[in-house]
C-alpha cells in the first residue's frame, strides 16, 4: 500500500488533509496570477498544451505522489479557468461561489453521504428534508404540504416537472412553451416519449398568455374525440437564459386555470435564474403568481452563489411526488421503511446521490434571508448601472434595461458578424467573458453580472474594453491590471 494514500475520512482523515489543503490553496493562488484576468489568453491551444504538459501520461504506472500531483494538475487548472470571481468573467449563469459554501462542499466531500439510504446518509437526510421543505415553503406559502427534491440543477428539475405532469395526466400530455423557454424543456419532452412542444413566439421576450390560451384552443381541434381533451402542460420562464426576462405569471397562472374548467393541465415555472429574488424584500414581487404553479424548477448556483450544483424541484403539496416512489429491497425494504426508516429513493430519479444540501443549508445559517437579499439586490442595481453606462454610450445600443441581473448590447451598426467576432476577440485576449444571445432575429452581447462585490469602475472598465475593440482587432498584450513582461 503506497504510504501517500491516506484516506479523507476517520479520526485520522482531517490531519491528513491539512496540508494537501495548503497545497491546493497555493496552487490556485498560483495559477490565478498566471492566468491575471478572467480568462486565459490565446484560445483553446494554449490552454491544452499546459494542461497536457502538467498532466503528462494520464495513466502512469507509478503516481508522483500527493503534494506534487495536487499542485501540477490544480495549478494548471485554475491558470486554465475561467473565473467567475473576475468582474470582467459575465457571460454565463455562472456564479462565484461563497467561500462558505465551498469550504461546506469540502465536508461533503469528505463524509461523502449517499442519499439513496438513510444508513448512508443518517445526517445529511434529515437535514435535506427539513431545508428542502422550507425552501419550498417559501416557494408555495400558501401550499398544503410544501416539499422540493434538490436536483443537479434545472435541466433535471425540468424533466421531473414534465414527468410528473405526464405521471398525473397521461402519456397524450401536450408541451405548451414559449422560444424564449430553456433547450432542457425540449429534451424532457425527448426523453419522456412525449410530443414535441408546441413553441409560442416571444417577440417580447416573454410569453403572451393570449398566445398560451389561443394554443390549449387549438389543442381542441386536435382531440379524437368530444370529451377527451388533451392534456397540457404550459412552461413559463421566471428568468430567461438570454435576457433574464420574467414571463407573466399571474396571467398565465390565470390561463391555465380557466382551461381546467374542460381539460387537465398544470403549470410548470423554470425558475431556475429568478427564484432566488424571492429572498429579496424589493424584488420578490417580479415573482408574483410563482406559488400558483404545479411544479417550480429552482437553482441556487446561478443567483445563489453555491458551488454546482444546487437545484430544486418544488411543489405545493408534498403527495404530487408519489410517482416517484420506487422500491427495492436493498436499500428501502417495505419492512425497513414500516419500522421508521426514511425511504430516500423517491426524492429523485438518481441512486448515488451527494449531500449538496449541506452547502446551502450551511449558507443560509450564516448569511440569513437577510444576507442572501443584501447579495441579490447588489448583483441587481450594479447591472442596472452597466445598462446605464451603455444607454450613455452613443456607440452603444441597448437592448432593454435589466429585468435581473442580464444586460444585453452591441456596438451600434454594427453586422451580426462583427458582434460575434468582437466577442471572440475578447475571449481570445483573455480580457472579458462576454455572452451571446439571438433575440427578434438580432444577435446581441449578453453580460450576466452574478457578481455580488463589482465596483462601479470594473462596470466602466468592460465598457471601455469593448468600446477599444470597436477600432479594429488587436493584438493580446498586457492587461491593464497586469505589468509589462508579467505571464500572460
Amino acid at each position: 500500500m503506497p504510504e501517500y494514500s491516506p484516506l479523507a475520512g476517520g479520526a485520522e482523515g482531517p490531519r491528513a488533509l491539512r496540508p494537501l489543503l495548503d497545497t491546493v490553496l497555493d496552487a490556485l493562488a498560483e495559477g490565478a496570477a498566471a492566468r491575471c484576468g478572467p480568462l486565459p489568453a490565446g484560445g483553446p491551444e494554449p490552454v491544452r498544451r499546459r494542461l497536457e504538459a502538467a498532466l503528462g501520461d494520464p495513466l502512469p504506472a507509478e503516481g508522483a505522489g500527493e503534494g506534487p500531483a495536487l499542485r501540477a494538475l490544480v495549478t494548471a487548472l485554475a491558470e486554465g479557468s475561467a473565473d467567475p470571481a473576475d468582474p470582467h468573467c459575465a457571460a454565463h449563469l455562472h456564479c462565484p461561489p461563497l467561500a462558505v459554501a465551498a469550504a461546506a462542499d469540502l465536508a461533503a466531500s469528505v463524509l461523502n453521504p449517499s442519499l439513496d439510504s438513510w444508513d448512508q446518509a443518517p445526517a445529511a437526510s434529515a437535514l435535506e428534508a427539513r431545508t428542502a421543505a422550507a425552501l419550498a415553503a417559501l416557494v408555495h406559502p400558501r401550499g398544503p404540504a410544501p416539499e422540493a427534491l434538490v436536483t443537479s440543477g434545472a435541466t433535471e428539475a425540468n424533466l421531473l416537472g414534465t414527468l410528473l405532469a405526464r405521471e398525473r395526466l397521461g402519456h397524450r400530455l401536450r408541451v405548451i412553451c414559449g422560444a424564449s423557454a430553456h433547450h432542457s424543456v425540449h429534451r424532457a419532452a425527448w426523453l419522456l416519449g412525449l410530443h414535441p412542444p408546441t413553441v409560442l413566439p416571444t417577440p417580447g421576450g416573454v410569453l403572451d398568455p393570449a398566445a398560451a390560451h389561443e394554443a390549449l384552443d387549438r389543442l381542441d381541434r386536435l382531440d379524437p374525440a368530444p370529451g377527451d381533451p388533451l392534456p397540457a402542460l404550459v412552461v413559463a420562464t421566471a428568468g430567461t437564459t438570454d435576457s433574464g426576462a420574467i414571463d407573466p405569471l399571474p396571467a398565465l397562472a390565470d390561463t391555465v386555470a380557466a382551461h381546467r374548467t374542460h381539460r387537465p393541465a398544470v403549470l410548470h415555472v423554470d425558475a431556475a435564474y429568478g427564484g432566488p429574488l424571492l429572498f429579496s424584500p424589493a424584488r420578490r414581487g417580479l415573482l408574483a403568481g410563482l406559488d400558483r404553479a404545479d411544479s417550480v424548477a429552482l437553482d441556487l448556483h446561478k443567483l445563489g452563489w453555491q458551488p454546482v450544483a444546487a437545484g430544486l424541484l418544488t411543489v405545493p403539496d408534498a403527495p404530487a411526488l408519489a410517482p416517484l416512489a420506487h422500491r427495492t429491497d436493498y436499500l428501502n425494504a417495505e419492512d425497513d421503511t414500516e419500522a421508521g426508516l426514511p425511504d430516500l429513493l423517491g426524492r429523485s430519479l438518481r441512486t448515488t446521490r451527494r449531500p449538496d444540501v449541506l452547502k446551502v443549508a450551511v449558507t443560509l445559517a450564516a448569511l440569513g434571508t437577510s444576507g442572501l437579499a443584501a447579495l441579490i439586490d447588489a448583483t441587481c442595481e450594479a447591472a442596472a448601472e452597466l445598462a446605464a453606462l451603455v444607454d450613455a454610450e452613443p456607440r452603444l445600443r441597448l437592448r432593454a434595461r435589466p429585468g435581473i441581473s442580464t444586460v444585453l448590447f452591441r456596438p451600434a451598426g454594427a453586422t451580426d458578424a462583427e458582434v460575434a467576432a468582437l466577442r471572440r476577440r475578447l475571449l481570445e485576449g483573455g480580457r472579458a467573458v462576454l455572452g451571446r444571445a439571438r433575440l427578434d432575429g438580432t444577435l446581441w452581447l449578453k453580460a450576466t453580472l452574478l457578481n455580488p462585490h463589482v465596483q462601479p469602475s470594473d462596470l466602466a472598465a468592460l465598457v471601455k474594453l469593448v468600446l477599444d475593440q470597436l477600432d479594429g482587432p488587436a493584438r493580446p498584450g498586457p492587461r491593464p491590471d497586469q505589468p509589462e513582461g508579467s505571464p500572460t
